[in-house]
């Protein structure tokens, strides 16, 4: 089956009862295509010379869809603005600044191709037992799109203080969404690390290059250095560790649950995760009623049943609890908050039909709503059962 072969294929729809009429914010909705949030902010940015600090929005919404997601600039034009692939729709103004706290859910419509017609009954099952049962709610591998060939996470040398390692992977680690351009630019930094003159004349005008500059007069203040890293940026490698932790520890809990034969192992960017292929009503009932907070040293109560196996988690990475936090800069931190473990799909629906891409084959439409944060695309893997983590790269069909 495909996911993703069209961006029409893939429907967000973010949902809030943001309240506005008047104040310093304007208020926009951003419709957009084949476009991720960050870079359409950017753009905006530019064209309206804004600094950064003036945007506020809930989240990050797929590159490869067709989404719709709101958002405030403090003292932002009154106006609407479109480019190619997105529409900026100015809807007024408020008193304050939009956040995540204000989504209420999302809303998707997804559609699946490349389906065998043999497989209609078996799809259309596992369809009914989702919308009854739920799924397991892990953070799905478009959180981890920072993590480089290495495989390591940013946020974890972060938190061991160690700011060259940092650094290193957040502006030189190779990864597989690079494009061709940026990959020669990250060659040549990890080619020549540390010969920061050579660097700043051989590197393009860029993000990179300013703290290159830096590092010219100042060659070994790498804790200074991280702290020059856009800020959006640095938001996103700290919640992809913290992520990864929270997973991770949801996997070992699973584990603990359920008997090794009725689970099932998913692969992710982060390593395999397990959900349950059988789960009785007891076990059900547990996991719809796990609330795991997200690891940080902010946080001072876990739950003391769990508790052992996230230090378990954290074991491999050379860290504790009381580790999990940043000691620079200061506007950069572990999110204090909890997460479901496990979430219902309210009202689930699905249409099969005829696949207009791939003849003799079957394509199912589903319409759905999630809390926010929770992947609508970890509900395609575990419908489907993904055996292989596929990076999505400009115009590629994602295989599920």
């Amino acid at each position: 089956m495909k996911l993703k072969s069209l961006p029409e294929d893939f429907l967000v729809r973010e949902i809030t009862e943001f309240r506005y009429g008047r104040g310093s914010f304007a208020y926009y909705r951003l419709s957009k295509k084949s476009i991720g949030t960050p870079e359409a902010i950017e753009a905006i940015l530019r064209s309206w010379n804004l600094s950064r600090s003036q945007v506020s929005y809930g989240g990050l919404k797929d590159r490869h869809a067709e989404t719709s997601q709101f958002l405030t600039i403090y003292q932002g034009p009154k106006q609407s603005y479109e480019e190619r692939s997105f529409y900026l729709e100015y809807l007024g103004q408020a008193d304050h600044a939009y956040t995540a706290k204000d989504i209420l859910a999302n809303e998707f419509e997804v559609t699946l191709r490349g389906i065998q017609p043999e497989r209609h009954g078996e799809l259309e099952e596992k369809l009914e037992r989702l919308g009854t049962t739920g799924i397991v709610n892990y953070f799905d591998d478009q959180r981890f799109g920072s993590v480089g060939f290495s495989g390591e996470f940013i946020g974890a040398s972060w938190c061991k203080g160690d700011y060259e390692r940092t650094l290193f992977l957040a502006i030189a680690e190779p990864n597989d969404h690079d494009r061709p351009r940026e990959r020669e630019q990250k060659e040549l930094l990890r080619h020549h690390w540390g010969q920061w003159d050579l660097c700043k004349d051989i590197l393009d005008r860029s993000h990179r290059r300013s703290i290159v500059t830096y590092l010219c007069d100042h060659p070994q203040d790498f804790r200074r250095a991280v702290g020059l890293i856009r800020i959006d940026l640095r938001s996103i490698y700290v919640a992809a560790f913290q992520s990864c932790l929270w997973n991770r520890w949801l996997s070992a809990i699973l584990m603990k649950l359920l008997p090794s034969d009725d689970l099932e192992t998913l692969s992710s960017r982060i390593g395999p995760l397990v959900i349950p292929k059988r789960i009785d009503d007891e076990a059900r009932e547990t996991l719809q009623q796990l609330e795991l907070p997200l690891p940080s040293a902010r946080q001072k109560e876990y739950p003391i049943l769990w508790q052992p196996l996230l230090e378990e988690v954290l074991s491999p990475f050379g860290l504790e609890l009381h580790q999990i936090r940043l000691r620079y800069p200061r506007d950069t931190f572990f999110s204090k908050g909890s997460r479901l473990g496990w979430i219902g799909v309210p009202g689930l629906t699905y249409r099969f039909g005829d696949d207009a891409l791939h003849p003799e084959k079957e394509a199912v439409r589903l319409s759905f709503s999630l809390p926010k944060g929770s992947y609508a695309t970890m509900i395609v893997k575990q419908l489907t059962q993904v055996v292989e983590a596929t990076p999505i790269h400009d115009n590629d069909e994602t295989e599920v």
